[in-house]
């Protein structure tokens, strides 16, 4: 087993990229991301991803080397061109430049298009939620979830997240698949050579499967039901439609190296709570967590990955023993 600081952890990943292809500047970003999933012991997003991410390098589905741009559309939006590239360090330019833009016009909108997989949306968000800016984030991706009634996948999994400031503390963080797991969770199960849970996927014949291999070909149980897919059409509607990205159903997998790029959207919204003239969001916000946090039992959404990820800063981060044979030990 080997054991290592974050920091180390972060070079290690970011060089076992760089060795492949990427850009040291796309490496250092995607590092910062799958590290810090993994941290946050969400790991279907972590390092885990690292065999499809090089896979995906080495057959021009990912540019490793592509520079992200922005244009500043109107005075609230901003249009980002991931270049067929890693998502991060498009959502890396959008966390630079939309603060600015949310001072200046109260709220502000981010389009990404030609993106990849976002990984845990809730690192993305916190980010933004620390510089003081209420933030919702969209995603679509490859299709997973059929509509309510059908069979066919339409919809990707399609995960959301949001995250607003609270006062003297770390910010309020949700962030979910609309799918009743995230498919990384699948991934990693077949990684692994385990089944999955019942109530996770369903084959390609819609039959209920707890094999990942068959759960990868089939698709996704919807979060909630049809309330879900309902979901999952207006994530699509914002992430691709409204970015001009592909569809879920026109978008390449994540989860191997077949295919063009995916070209996938994400939709970012951010809103400075000051732009309403008022300075009541401090204290309302403050009595929302309070009354949650009164009742036994509950906490603040986004605190577990918090206290996970305090516990890897302090103990450092288990590197599978996988990775560590294929690209050495850091």
């Amino acid at each position: 087993m080997t054991t290592t600081p974050l920091v180390e952890a972060r070079a290690w990943v970011a060089g076992i990229f760089a060795r492949n292809g990427a850009s040291d500047a796309a490496a250092a970003s995607v590092a910062r991301a799958l590290v810090g999933a993994e941290a946050e012991g969400l790991k279907g997003h972590g390092l885990s991803r690292i065999p499809t991410y090089l896979a995906m390098l080495k057959a021009n589905k990912i540019d490793g080397r592509a520079v992200p741009t922005a244009s500043r559309v109107r005075a609230a939006t901003l249009m980002v061109d991931a270049a067929n590239g890693f998502a991060y360090p498009a959502i890396d330019l959008v966390a630079e430049t939309l603060p600015r833009i949310a001072a200046e016009t109260g709220i502000a909108a981010a389009a990404i298009a030609r993106s990849n997989h976002a990984g845990a949306l809730g690192a993305h968000v916190e980010r933004l939620a620390e510089a003081g800016l209420v933030t919702l984030f969209f995603a679509n991706t490859p299709e997973a979830i059929a509509p309510a009634g059908g069979t066919k996948a339409v919809f990707g999994t399609n995960p959301i997240a949001f995250a607003c400031p609270l006062p003297g503390r770390a910010p309020i963080v949700v962030d979910l698949a609309l799918s009743a797991v995230a498919r990384g969770n699948i991934v990693a199960a077949k990684q692994k050579g385990e089944t999955i849970p019942e109530g996770w996927a369903l084959d390609a014949e819609g039959r209920p499967t707890t094999d990942p291999d068959a759960a990868l070909k089939g698709t996704m149980v919807a979060l909630g039901g049809a309330k879900g897919a309902t979901l999952a059409l207006m994530v699509e509607v914002l992430a691709a439609a409204l970015t001009g990205a592909h569809l879920a159903f026109e978008a390449s997998s994540f989860l191997d190296d077949k295919g063009p790029p995916p070209n996938t959207g994400q939709m970012i919204i951010a809103v400075d709570p000051a732009g309403f003239g008022h300075g009541a969001f401090g204290p309302r916000i403050t009595a929302l967590a309070g009354a949650i946090e009164a009742q036994a039992g509950t906490r603040l959404p986004g605190e577990r990955r918090r206290q996970l990820r305090q516990k890897a800063e302090t103990e450092g981060l288990v590197l599978p023993a996988t990775l560590v044979e294929a690209h050495g030990a850091p």
